[in-house]
């Protein structure tokens, strides 16, 4: 599978509540989505669109469990995310809901703000169609690659059962 995005660029230690912000976690979905990474960039839902694709820094999603930081980027539309890595319970959270994300220490520092970038989620190549940087990121095992492309735990198991998933 293959996405391609304009790139919203963020730092290290991006926590969960920055992404999430806790003043809406009693929200309906869709408000807690346009609130998304607020505490990071307050404009950050009035510049990017669905489909587009978030680089960032070092431990990306640390602090608090909370596990509406992923869904809410998803929830929002993100279609990827590259960093340089993750806080474990986002990564975990991520890949049970189906957001894909990347590791690739470079992304960071070679892909720039307002980069289009094309990215291989069976390959892990990530190529910036903007300055023609080709980048690699880390891999996940054939597993958890499955469960991503299934749209998470849930689905991947509804479809194991014969079940028909539920909406992406």
């Amino acid at each position: 599978m293959v996405i391609t995005g304009k790139v919203w660029k963020f730092g290290d230690n991006i926590d969960t509540d920055r992404i999430a912000p806790g003043q809406y976690s009693t929200e309906a979905t869709e408000v807690q989505a346009q609130h998304c990474l607020e505490g990071a960039d307050p404009d950050f839902t009035k510049k990017a669109k669905p489909g587009d694709i978030i680089v960032a820094g070092k431990n990306f999603g640390c602090g608090s469990s909370r596990e509406r930081a992923p869904q809410c980027i998803k929830d929002f539309g993100i279609s990827a995310i590259v960093a340089s890595y993750y806080s474990r319970i986002f990564t975990r959270s991520s890949i049970n809901i189906g957001l894909p994300i990347l590791e690739c220490a470079d992304a960071a520092e070679k892909i720039n703000e307002g980069d289009t970038v094309e990215i291989d989620l069976d390959s892990g190549v990530i190529k910036d169609l903007t300055n023609g940087e080709v980048l690699m990121a880390s891999q996940f095992p054939p597993f958890l690659q499955s469960l991503i492309q299934a749209g998470g735990l849930v689905n991947y198991t509804r479809k194991k059962l014969g079940k028909e998933p539920l909406a992406k």
